[in-house]
């Protein structure tokens, strides 16, 4: 598969990763822990090479999976995980609340470290942005963990663009975490210039609307309270699900076209929007990973690009893309 570079530090990965959050929960039915072992290293076997987690999600039993899924390839990919949540490692149970606290940033990684089975952390993000701590306090602290070896890279997620400045200007940031997609574009407001300022890769999650933009999701889906995180989700009421139909249809009358399908579309979308961009696309099915990944050989030229762009234009997507609460934690 094609290569991309984060950053100005030479951080390599594939152009398609794999988002890995799913994989314990979050969305219907608990996986199989072997099964989600067994798609993640086929995805190593396909040409992945870049592996996404955190803390959060589990709390801890999504990085004891992917560590030891990957331990085999340790050398051969990146993993990146993620710092930010206030959780109970006793319990395992996280408050809701976030931190990053310079001295808990400095505890935390020593609990990733262990659970993925490395020495030293690929790309560490600030998961989200903790508004009681200034984000110089938090490049600083990650500064000393990559001046101790213990991390390579330093990324941030959902972070407004003058706070990616202010930490870029402490510790250089390799990559910025957000969700973007053809139903979720603000990124494109501020945070995608600046990362084109200081060279900063972008890595879009949910770059298939959690789902929804792969067009097997419509009006008439039920999600189950408490066990599917869709369910919370202003965007996924059948109202907006129905209003939200015309941005699937786009993707679909573009992708008949051209021998793919409507979520090959919208990654190939995004693909083609920065050579610095690298979405991380979440799955638990086989036939759903070879799609994704096969999204990478899939070329728009500039007036199908147009076209979506014309076609977008038009439609008003309904729902916001978080619940109030979950939006409010962002830095956006």
């Amino acid at each position: 598969m094609e290569k991309r570079t984060l950053g100005t530090g030479g951080l390599e990965v594939s152009a398609i990763g794999m988002g890995c959050m799913s994989m314990t929960g979050g969305y219907s039915e608990r996986p199989d822990r072997e099964e989600m072992i067994s798609l993640i290293r086929t995805g190593v076997e396909r040409g992945v090479t870049f592996f996404d987690t955190a803390e959060i999600y589990g709390p801890y039993a999504n990085e004891e999976l992917v560590g030891e899924a990957l331990a085999p390839f340790k050398d051969q990919v990146v993993i990146a995980t993620k710092f930010g949540w206030d959780i109970d490692p006793a319990a395992r149970k996280a408050s809701g609340k976030v931190t990053s606290r310079p001295e808990v940033i400095k505890e935390v990684v020593e609990g990733s470290l262990k659970r993925l089975g490395v020495d030293s952390l690929d790309l560490y993000y600030q998961h989200r942005v903790d508004p009681d701590v200034p984000i110089e306090d938090v490049a600083g602290a990650v500064k000393e963990l990559v001046e101790a070896g213990k991390v390579k890279h330093f990324g941030m997620s959902e972070a407004a663009a003058g706070t990616i400045r202010r930490a870029h200007a402490v510790l250089p940031v390799a990559a910025v975490q957000s969700e973007y997609s053809l139903w979720w574009r603000r990124p494109e407001e501020e945070v995608l210039g600046v990362c084109e300022e200081l060279g900063i890769g972008f890595v879009p999650f949910s770059p298939l609307g959690k789902g929804f933009l792969t067009g097997t999701i419509n009006a008439s889906t039920s999600f189950e309270s408490g066990n599917d995180i869709r369910s919370t989700i202003p965007r996924f009421t059948p109202e907006a699900m129905q209003n939200n139909q015309a941005v699937v249809d786009l993707l679909a009358g573009i992708a008949e076209r051209k021998g793919a399908t409507p979520g090959q579309i919208a990654l190939a979308w995004l693909l083609a929007q920065k050579p610095w961009i690298v979405p991380i696309p979440g799955t638990r099915k086989l036939h759903r990973l070879e799609e994704n990944l096969a999204a990478a050989d899939v070329e728009l030229s500039p007036a199908e690009l147009d076209e979506i762009e014309a076609a977008a234009a038009k439609i008003t997507v309904e729902g916001g893309r978080y619940n109030e609460a979950a939006e409010g934690m962002t830095n956006l």
